[in-house]
This record gives C-alpha cells, structure tokens and sequence, in this order.
C-alpha cells in the first residue's frame, strides 16, 4: 500500500510540475507520457491532483500539508469534476492537464484560495 502511495505521490508531483513548467516555458515542448496514468479513474486523477497541491502549496506558502488540506481537496475535487470525458482521456493518454483542463485547473486555484505555482 505505501508503494502505491509513492506513486500516486510522484506522479501527482510531476503532474504539477509540468503544468508550472509546460505554462512558464510558453510554447516549449511538452515532457514525455506518463504510463502510469494510462488506466486512471477520475478518483484516482484527483488523488494525484490533491496530493500534488498538498506539497507545492504547503512549500509556495511557507507552511504544513495539514494546513492546506481543505482549499487542496477544494481544487483536486473541483478541477476533476469540471474536467470533461476529453480531457479525462487526455490525461490518461499523457499523465497531465492538457490546455482546457489547465485553465480549469488554474480557476479552482484561484476559486480555492491557493497561490498559483505559475
């Protein structure tokens, strides 16, 4: 089980990472597929969006995962529930948002009152 968290971890990390990096770089090239995320419900997607907003936020604002829980869940939840079957399945095929659900992604940030990693 602890296995399974670590990659639900690192892989909810690289997703965030390369929607910081993917938005600052403008029009650079996208990082390689993810295949871990090939057979990936919506709950496990949000899973790797939660956990990855724990660590960023938690380091952006200078304080613990605990303390951004809730606006982390807020953003997780509300990004893949925003997100339509499209998106879902682009996720799937490259391990990260692609431009629409980025966008949605970046309104649950705001909407949930955590700072943009961008």
């Amino acid at each position: 089980m602890r296995r399974i968290g670590a990659v639900v971890l690192a892989g909810g990390l690289s997703v965030l990472a390369m929607v910081s990096a993917h938005a600052a770089s403008g029009g650079s090239a996208l990082p390689p597929p993810d295949p871990t995320a090939k057979n990936l419900t919506p709950y496990m997607i949000q899973l790797r969006a939660f956990d990855a907003c724990l660590v960023t936020q938690a380091r952006l604002l200078g304080t613990t995962r605990e303390a951004v829980h809730t606006p982390c869940s807020c953003y997780a939840k509300g990004t893949v529930n925003a997100m339509t079957k499209d998106e879902i399945q682009a996720f799937r095929d490259t391990g990260y948002f692609n431009d629409s659900a980025r966008e949605k992604g970046l309104g649950f940030i705001d909407r949930c009152k955590l700072k943009r990693p961008i």
